[in-house]
């Protein structure tokens, strides 16, 4: 084989740095300067150069575009992130949690008091890479308030300056860290395996992480394990293999190892992880300021130290690294060169962008935007090949209705002001677009959609569009009553204020036929087959479809359980991944418009009708629920004494249920046509995957 090609793009990529720490000085090597092979010739050169040139230079030749940085590590001197600027294109912050905290509680209380837990917790939420440094990843996704409270006074007794190491303290920490991040939408990163003297290794595997990952509630919450995990690399690949939210970063593994030990731990990484979700990162971190300002003679131990930890001797063996791996892999037949230089786009520069929302053009990183894969997890269109954004929302009757504006429109006065919207929309049937009758919802009033941009994705079927779901608003920051997001979100908070239960949380099963038409000329639909449930040949007739349709939800953070062909002629079902109430009923808004929109790619029409014909089955969207304290599903009985296996807690949610019944079917049966598949086809069936 013939690996030039490789080799060319391999070097000449720009690289996005996911993880890097503040700057005080740039070393390379005396060839690079072009001086002797002297500490003496290398001190003189920086000294004459400076650091602004030396800086420009080691960054042109490690071909980076972007640092993301964590400026988090004390030091005694530091450039800020706005002098980093002058060297690359983009300069990005990682935001180090503990070292927030520790400067929160190193201050004062405004009042002069002892800080107590509600105050610091509420400073930290508001000020808004930690874990194994300190108490190691077994994260305690339920630390209660008490043990936090202890874990604070123990911290605050010790004196100042802070240093917060009590385990039950970095976990309360650390949960509301996620919460945050996953409003926003943002990755969280993780220190994992080697690092720094103060950890204990055993305590830094990242298989710890293991309870955290299951928690529903942070499922949709992305985690870069960094570091390669090493020496868990294996463990780290095995988590990024099962959980959607796992992402890797091979920062410090590379230079610190040696070469053999850098391109094993590589390929360790590829063995079971996604190649688009393993990232490259120097992890460069500074260096005493006299070894910059070249003010004193180098020891020779520190001059490895400042090679070691050089970014662009991090860029160049990375690069060397990763040839190795994709070469191999080429040879072995694990991939073909062309696949093997898209991995490398998605290994130095693809899958940051996306994961991170880089908003940089492709050019500078040496991409194409026709060379980016389709419904790529994260995706992220640079701004500039946007131009429109839809404003979703679903009416009183189920229907997804949409506001399209154009993306400058959005950034300039949507996302703060959001778009005008009458009282009426909300009322309107599926049967008629105006309001229905004694809603007292009219044309005369207004609310405002606002958009929640925890929701904003691309649009997969549409590269050039994106989308975000919106709550409704009398005015900005004012909920309206009718809002169904903040009704869903006003019944979640009271379950965990008045109950401690954890917020609702559903899985969506989604009937549909997908029909085809029949005569050229007329809108006249019928079922693409009559296969019977389950057929095997029923799914290979829409399987090219639901392969679309998995990638697109994939892309979207949407998982998809299981599918098959149901009972009615041509008709299919889709389980969606168990989550939190407020996140399924986003997800089932996504999963239709995506089901749609697909099959209207390929000439069908997806309906999503309760019955779409008399004589055959209807079409369900089934919501199973449950209630959950301490991470136990509280439905199930404690022991056999219950004669359904069913708790006093789950027989008093049913009782609810039937009692507000006629309310409830307003929402879920607010058409003739819904009724017609209750009174038709009504029947239970009870298993262990049907009662949650």
């Amino acid at each position: 084989m013939v690996f030039a090609e490789l080799r060319e793009v391999i070097e000449k990529m720009k690289v996005v740095d996911s993880h890097a720490h503040s700057i005080r000085n740039l070393r390379e090597i005396a060839e690079f300067y072009g001086t002797e092979s002297s500490l003496d010739a290398v001190e003189q050169y920086r000294r004459l150069s400076g650091l602004q040139a030396i800086s420009s230079k080691c960054f042109k030749a490690a071909g980076i575009s972007t640092i993301l940085i964590d400026d988090g590590l004390k030091l005694d001197k530091k450039h800020d992130i706005q002098w980093h600027k002058n060297f690359v294109p983009f300069v990005g912050r990682i935001l180090r949690i503990e070292s927030l905290a520790e400067e929160i509680l190193n201050g004062e209380m405004p009042d002069g008091s002892t800080w107590t837990l509600d105050a610091f917790t509420v400073t930290f939420l508001k000020s808004l890479s930690i874990a194994a440094y300190r108490s190691g990843l077994e994260i305690n996704p339920h630390v209660t308030r008490e043990d936090a409270e202890i874990g604070l006074s123990e911290v605050l007794q010790r004196g100042k300056p802070v240093r917060i190491t009590n385990k039950s303290l970095i976990d309360h920490i650390f949960i509301h860290g996620l919460e945050v991040a996953l409003q926003f939408d943002l990755p969280l990163q993780i220190h994992t395996g080697f690092g720094d003297r103060d950890l204990d290794l055993q305590l830094a595997n990242p298989l710890h992480l293991r309870t955290l990952l299951e928690d529903k509630r942070f499922s949709r919450c992305r985690i870069v394990l960094l570091h390669a995990s090493y020496p868990f690399s294996k463990e780290a690949s095995y988590l990024a293999s099962i959980y959607p939210q796992v992402y890797l970063d091979f920062g410090l593994a590379i230079p610190k190892l040696s070469f053999h030990g850098m391109i094993s731990t590589v390929k360790e990484l590829l063995e079971l992880a996604p190649i688009k979700k393993v990232m490259f990162s120097t992890d460069a971190v500074a260096t005493p300021e006299t070894y910059y300002l070249g003010q004193s003679k180098f020891p020779s131990a520190h001059i490895i130290e400042w090679l070691e930890n050089d970014a662009s001797d991090c860029a160049k063996r990375a690069r060397e690294v990763v040839f190795s791996v994709l070469r191999d892999s080429c040879i072995d037949h694990d991939l073909s060169i062309t696949e093997a230089i898209e991995a490398s786009k998605d290994i130095f520069a693809r899958t940051a962008i996306q994961l991170y929302k880089i908003n940089i053009g492709e050019e500078l990183v040496g991409l194409k935007a026709s060379e980016s894969p389709s419904y790529v997890i994260g995706t992220n269109v640079p701004e500039h090949s946007v131009s429109l954004v839809r404003i979703l929302w679903a009416d009183a009757s189920g229907q997804h209705r949409c506001r399209v504006v154009p993306k400058k429109r959005f950034n300039d006065v949507v996302r703060k002001n959001g778009v005008g919207l009458t009282f009426a929309c909300m009322a309107m049937s599926s049967a008629v677009d105006g309001p229905a009758d004694e809603t007292n919802l009219t044309g005369t009033g207004e609310i405002r959609l606002m958009p929640d941009l925890s929701t904003w994705r691309e649009i997969p079927w549409k590269k050039q569009e994106e989308m975000v779901l919106a709550d409704m608003h009398l005015k900005p920051g004012d909920a309206w009553e009718y809002c169904p997001r903040e009704a869903l979100r006003r019944v979640s908070k009271v379950l965990k204020d008045e109950f401690n239960l954890q917020p609702l949380a559903l899985v969506n099963y989604n009937e549909f036929f997908p029909l085809k038409t029949c005569r050229e000329g007329k809108e006249e639909w019928v079922p693409i087959d009559s296969k019977p449930y389950c057929s095997s040949s029923g799914f290979d007739a829409i399987s090219t479809l639901f392969q679309e349709i998995v990638a697109a939800l994939n892309s979207l953070n949407v998982a998809v359980e299981q599918m098959h062909a149901e009972a009615g002629n041509g008709q299919y079902e889709m389980a969606l991944g168990y989550t939190a109430c407020t996140y399924a009923a986003d997800n089932l808004i996504f999963t239709r418009e995506v089901v749609r929109a697909i099959a209207n790619k390929h000439g069908l029409l997806a309906t999503f009708v309760p019955k779409y014909a008399l004589d055959d089955i209807g079409s369900g969207s089934h919501v199973h629920l449950s209630l959950w304290k301490n991470g136990q599903n509280v439905f199930q009985a404690s022991d056999a004494s219950s004669q359904h296996g069913m708790s006093k807690v789950g027989e008093e949610f049913v009782a609810g249920v039937l009692d507000h019944l006629p309310s409830i079917l307003a929402f879920t049966a607010p058409l003739p046509n819904r009724f017609i598949l209750y009174f038709l086809h009504t029947c239970v069936f009870a298993a262990r995957d049907n009662i949650t």
